[in-house]
């Protein structure tokens, strides 16, 4: 929880966040001439499969409060392997609540992640020990994604 004031009233809130993430796909042949998917479709997948993900599985200090997959998947030509391919990609926009900042670095650090939004509150401050906690949990987080990588 943060503190917020509000004239000279300090209440405790939550912060509100919207992002986006944009879950990519490429096609997939199938066997023979049956069984292939457009990248539309798998992009589609991806998205309602990590969207169930979200909704179902809890992040620590985040709270859910809305899922919106009502925008257009889009295609990007790509060159993958010296060759040149449309990638479809489909935008999920999620508003939700944290606890503290650092709350939500788990889904800043998601490779499909694209834009953040703060909703709320409009103004913020934090004090000394708060913004250590916010920038020790900002490198643990990322020294942890940089090993993902390298492995």
């Amino acid at each position: 929880m943060i503190k917020v004031r509000i004239n000279d009233e300090t209440i405790s809130a939550k912060l509100k966040f919207r992002i986006r993430l944009d879950f990519r796909a490429e096609e997939k042949s199938g066997r023979f001439f049956f069984g292939g998917k457009t990248s539309e479709a798998m992009a589609e997948a991806a998205r309602e499969q990590q969207m169930g993900l979200l909704k179902h599985v809890p992040l620590q200090g985040i709270s859910f409060d809305d899922f919106d997959a009502g925008m257009d998947i889009y295609l990007v030509k790509e060159e993958v392997h010296r060759r040149r391919q449309e990638v479809a990609y489909a935008p999920l926009l999620i508003t939700f609540k944290a606890d503290h900042v650092e709350d939500v670095f788990p889904l800043l650090f998601r490779p499909e992640f694209k834009k953040i939004e703060v909703l709320g509150p409009e103004n913020i401050s934090l004090e000394r020990l708060e913004l250590e906690r916010l920038l020790y949990s900002f490198s643990k987080n990322f020294q942890q994604e940089i090993g993902k990588i390298e492995l």
